[in-house]
């Protein structure tokens, strides 16, 4: 279980995009430890420049500030590169359905780029962050790769062109890809700041500061809440995954359900607070109900995710009680 025991070469380099963001820091945290040289490429327009410092003293780490929407960049940050992880993109469905050309932009030709540049310098693997949004409308549960609706945002569409170009350079360049969904992904560095900011540290936060938190809809909507260190085994095991695998997309969730009211109640038990929620309107382009099927990355990934939702925001609660 975990990723304690995957190993790799000694002197391998893994690249990590925007390792200065929320995944990408952990990422790049947990390679550094296992001794491996990484290189953090990232334009700092929603990373932050605090998660570089934290590892720039250490002689295997290198931080490239570049923007992947520039292919010489891409080629340059993959030169004698073995491992690309492709964390770098513009995340939430309300901003994407206000702001569609830049998620074009990034999301879709910044990952073309970095797939071409992977491709150009002979990467062994390219892993990438897909998302459970491209499930769309489609109600059934638990979520199955195979079994999509109609999309419901611009960055769904984003994740679903980019899990296409997957596997078309699989299958016509022969470069091994990977594509992770990963199901509302929460832990350690995640911001709890700012308009679009995800629901745990946004709502941790708030009842920190004794402040009312508003609840989107009504609570009802449930989500596959998956802790980081479930995200880095699934990075990780990718890396090792066999090539008759490449070019397919994977699940990465713990495989549970939480309905968002029954979260906010349990983090205000876990807090000390009561305090009652705002109710407001449903946000455009959400899904209602999202679980998932992880046997597929448990077959062909050897994925076996060990932290629970319990166990996560656990940990996560303590992280931000030291560190807000």
């Amino acid at each position: 279980m975990g990723y304690e025991n995957i190993e790799f070469k000694k002197d391998t380099v893994f690249l990590v995009t925007g390792g200065a963001g929320f995944i990408g820091s952990n990422l790049c945290e947990v390679l550094l430890d296992k001794g491996y040289k990484v290189r953090c490429l990232d334009d700092l327009s929603i990373g932050k420049q605090s998660n570089v410092d934290l590892f720039i003293d250490n002689p295997n780490y290198t931080f490239i500030k570049g923007d992947i929407r520039y292919l010489d960049t891409c080629m340059k940050a993959c030169e004698g590169v073995d491992y690309v992880l492709n964390q770098a993109a513009w995340g939430s469905v309300p901003r994407s359905i206000e702001m569609p050309l830049l998620y074009e932009e990034i999301n879709i030709r910044g990952t073309l780029n970095m797939m071409e540049a992977a491709r150009q310098n002979g990467v062994k693997k390219f892993v990438y962050a897909s998302s459970s949004s491209v499930y769309g409308d489609e109600p059934n549960l638990p979520k199955q790769e195979g079994r999509e609706g109609n999309l419901l945002s611009p960055y769904a569409l984003t994740k679903m062109v980019d899990e296409e170009y997957g596997k078309l350079y699989s299958k016509l360049y022969g470069l091994d890809t990977y594509g992770l969904r990963y199901f509302n992904v929460f832990g350690k560095r995640q911001d709890p700041n700012g308009a679009y900011a995800a629901v745990i540290p946004k709502f941790i936060k708030q009842l920190l500061n004794d402040e009312q938190p508003t609840i989107n809809g009504d609570g009802k909507q449930s989500r596959d809440f998956t802790y980081i260190e479930n995200v880095i085994e699934a990075n990780l095991k990718a890396c090792n995954a066999s090539s008759e695998v490449a070019g397919e997309a994977f699940n990465i969730a713990y495989g549970g359900r939480e309905y968002l009211i029954d979260v906010y109640k349990s983090l205000c038990k876990a807090l000390g607070k009561d305090i009652e929620p705002i109710f407001g309107p449903d946000r455009k382009g959400d899904i209602k109900h999202s679980n998932a099927d992880i046997c597929k990355a448990k077959e062909m990934l050897g994925y076996d995710p060990s932290w629970s939702f319990k166990r996560g925001i656990e940990a996560a609660i303590e992280w931000y009680r030291e560190n807000l």
